[in-house]
C-alpha cells in the first residue's frame, strides 16, 4: 500500500505516527495527549493498543486503529467505524457487530484502507503525522467506488496552518464538549538546509509537522511581521521579541518553517520531564488578534497554566489560541514561567 494518507474534517481525533494511526471519538480527548506521545516516538500497534485499553474497555465504546507493516495491513474497530479494505485479493467492509469487543483483520496486498466514522465525506485533506480531526482518513490509493470528490494524495487540500485548533479541519492543537476543537497535523512546509540551533532542535529536517486550522474569528497569523507585537521575559533570564513565531519546550522543534521564517526556538530546562519537548507557540496575530501575541499550547503532557491581568488563571485548551495581553504570565512547570510585557 502506498504511503498516501488523506482525511475528511469532522469531530473525531486522529493521533497519526510514521506506521499507526487511532481514531477516537471527542468524548475521549483525555486519552489523545498520551496516545499522541507515543506514536511520536515510533510506537507500534501493540504499544498503543495497550495505552488506549489502560482505562478499560468499558469506557471506551469506539475507536479504530489502523497499521501499517512491511508486509501486512493491521486493523482494529470498536463500535461506530466502518473501515473498507481494498486489497489484491478483493474488498472486504469490516465492522464490529453487537456484543463483540471489537474486529480485528490482518490483511496483506492492501492497496487502500478508507476508515469512516460520520457521514462520508470527501478525504480531501493531506494527512501527516501529528493530530487532526476528522470524520474518515483514507490510506493509500483510493477506489474508483470512493465518495464522490475523492482525489490522490498530492491534489488534496491541506488544512490551513493555523494557530492552535479549532473545529477540526485542515491540519491545528486537548475532557471537553464533543464540538471542541484541536490540535491536528500540518502539512510539511518547504524543507531547507537549517542549522542546528540549540543541539536539541532539529530544523529543516523532512520529517512532517503539524498544520494546524483556522479558529472560528480568527485570522491566519504570519509567521514573520516587521515590528515585534510583544517582549517575552523567561524565568531563565531569556527575554525575546515575538516578531515571528516563538516555539517553547525542554527541546523544540522547527519543521514547518521555510528558511526565511524561521522561528525562535527558545529550550528550557525541565528536570521533571514536565515540559513537554514542543510545549508552546507564540507568535503575532492577526485580524482582530493583529497588534497582540497569541499562545497555543501544543498538545503538551502537563499543559501550560496562562494568568491575565484581573482574571482568573485558567489552563490552555491544546490547540486553540489565547490573545495575550501585557501582564500575562504563562507557567509551563518546572518552576519556568513567561511574561508577556510590551515591546
Amino acid at each position: 500500500m502506498s504511503a498516501e494518507a488523506r482525511f475528511a474534517a469532522g469531530d473525531w481525533y486522529a493521533v497519526v505516527g510514521e506506521s499507526a494511526t487511532v481514531l477516537l471519538p471527542a468524548s475521549q480527548r483525555g486519552r489523545v495527549a498520551a496516545l499522541w506521545d507515543l506514536a511520536d516516538s515510533g510506537a507500534g500497534a501493540d504499544d498503543l493498543l495497550d495505552a488506549l485499553l489502560a482505562g478499560g474497555l468499558s469506557s471506551l465504546d469506539h475507536f479504530a486503529l489502523v497499521a501499517h507493516g512491511d508486509d501486512a495491513t493491521r486493523l482494529i474497530v470498536r463500535g461506530a467505524p466502518t473501515a473498507t479494505v481494498s486489497a489484491t485479493s478483493g474488498e472486504e467492509v469490516v465492522t464490529a457487530a453487537t456484543g463483540t469487543a471489537w474486529a480485528e483483520r490482518l490483511v496483506t496486498g492492501v492497496t487502500s484502507v478508507r476508515v469512516t466514522v460520520t457521514g462520508d465525506d470527501a478525504t480531501d485533506h493531506v494527512l501527516t503525522p501529528g493530530l487532526a480531526r476528522v470524520s474518515a482518513v483514507e490510506f493509500g490509493t483510493p477506489s474508483a467506488s470512493g465518495p464522490s470528490g475523492s482525489r490522490p494524495a498530492g491534489e488534496g487540500t491541506p488544512a490551513p496552518a493555523v494557530q492552535p485548533d479549532a473545529p477540526p479541519a485542515p491540519p491545528m492543537h486537548f475532557g471537553e464538549p464533543e464540538d471542541d476543537p484541536t490540535p491536528t497535523g500540518e502539512t510539511p512546509a518547504v524543507q531547507g538546509d537549517w542549522p542546528d540551533l540549540d543541539g536539541h532542535t532539529r530544523a529543516g529536517v523532512p520529517v512532517p509537522d503539524f498544520d494546524r486550522p483556522p479558529i472560528p474569528g480568527h485570522d491566519v497569523a504570519p509567521d514573520v511581521v516587521a515590528q515585534p507585537v510583544a517582549s517575552l521575559v523567561f524565568s531563565t533570564g531569556d527575554v525575546v521579541a515575538v516578531d515571528r513565531t516563538v516555539l517553547v519546550g525542554r527541546a523544540p522543534e522547527a519543521r514547518r518553517f521555510a528558511s526565511q521564517d524561521q522561528p525562535h526556538v527558545v529550550t528550557v530546562p525541565s528536570p521533571h520531564q514536565e515540559i513537554s519537548s514542543t510545549h508552546l507557540e507564540i507568535r503575532p496575530g492577526a485580524g482582530a488578534d493583529h497588534g497582540s501575541a497569541i499562545a497555543t499550547d501544543l498538545g503538551s503532557t502537563n499543559g501550560t497554566v496562562l494568568a491575565q491581568p484581573g482574571l482568573d488563571a485558567e489552563e490552555l485548551r491544546p490547540g486553540i489560541a489565547v490573545s495575550l495581553i501585557p501582564g500575562a504570565v504563562l507557567d509551563l512547570g518546572d518552576g519556568v514561567t513567561i511574561q508577556v510585557t510590551n515591546p
